[in-house]
């Protein structure tokens, strides 16, 4: 049976997903009030009573900045309501691409962040492929870090794809993707590029051959889909019959839907950590949920029983499928 005590909050960031996930934990989310004044400052209030509880905070830190600001405010409300321990549950963790110092005066914002959610009083945090895992090292509180192999592995084995192969649109996604093809059982390309600046990417070369093969690239998120994009016009000038996509977090900022309508992507295949629900999305982009996995998850955290075994049929996290729980949200 959950623990009583078990408490789950949601802020403004991805309320849709919080609500999905009380519900396989089946129970309903803490009520609070995060609102603006009316000149923009960010108000929060947990309406119940929640000392001595063990509340898990819901709140993706995607643009605006208010989503981090109320994620700052709910965790210090809860720490001063005596919440026994605070779980910031961060389904995409915003800034994750200044992780390091690559350039002379540049924000490790990454870092500065993970200090500000563990002086806001947060006691662990629960996050999903993050961009760059050393960030969990940034954290000096316990972290989770979920993949979202499960699910992908599963919706993607279910379309028996007729000779399929998986690229890499970049080299950073190199471990990733060679994880999927993998499951899938199939080979492996990678897609050389460069980028002159920052959100352009540009494509060189492809590493392996995808002639005749039906492509699945597969990335951690699709933010502007330059990258995505122009890798799948690459792949197609190299006799690629079909191309399908899977990214994580659809950050989607920009020129990102019209470039994916004017690609030649026939399916992208996203996950639910950040709320698309307000936008209009193109018949092409197929969304699944990963409640059932921050469900799972959030669980065993509440027993004192070990995330990791969620993966252990994973060599080298994440190498392997194992059976899970897949809910398809928009089945197109």
């Amino acid at each position: 049976m959950m623990d009583t005590k078990l408490r789950i909050i949601a802020g403004n960031g991805n309320r849709p997903l919080a609500q999905r996930i009380a519900e396989h934990l089946d129970r309903p989310l803490t009520a609070c009030t995060v609102s603006k004044f009316s000149d923009g400052e960010v108000f929060v209030k947990i309406n119940e009573n929640i000392r001595g509880s063990d509340l898990f905070i819901v709140q993706s830190t995607n643009s605006p900045a208010e989503n981090f600001i109320e994620l700052l405010m709910l965790i210090e409300a809860a720490r001063r309501a005596s919440a026994r321990r605070i779980t910031a549950v961060i389904p995409y963790y915003g800034y994750a691409r200044a992780d390091r110092k690559d350039q002379p005066r540049v924000s490790i914002t990454a870092r500065l962040f993970a200090n500000l959610i563990t002086a806001a009083g947060a006691d662990r945090v629960l996050m999903m492929d993050l961009h760059a895992s050393q960030i969990q090292g940034f954290f000096d509180i316990p972290s989770d870090h979920l993949y979202s192999a499960i699910v992908f592995n599963e919706y993607f084995l279910k379309l028996n794809i007729d000779n399929p192969i998986v690229v890499s649109p970049d080299v950073g996604s190199i471990k990733m993707a060679r994880a999927f093809a993998k499951t899938l059982n199939c080979g492996l390309a990678i897609v050389d590029k460069r980028r002159p600046q920052q959100n352009r990417a540009e494509v060189l070369n492809i590493i392996g051959s995808v002639e005749n093969k039906t492509v699945i690239l597969r990335d951690d998120m699709v933010d502007t889909a330059g990258t995505l994009t122009q890798a799948a016009k690459a792949v197609r000038e190299n006799g690629a019959n079909e191309v399908y996509a899977c990214c994580t977090h659809p950050v989607l900022s920009g020129p990102a839907l019209e470039r994916i309508e004017e690609s030649p992507i026939t399916r992208l295949v996203v996950a639910d950590t950040i709320d698309v629900s307000q936008r209009e999305l193109p018949s092409s982009i197929h969304l699944v949920s990963t409640a059932s996995l921050f469900a799972e998850a959030i669980g065993r955290i509440t027993h004192e029983e070990s995330v990791s075994e969620l993966f252990d049929a994973l060599p080298d996290l994440p190498e392997d499928i194992q059976d899970y729980p897949v809910r398809i949200l928009d089945d197109h």
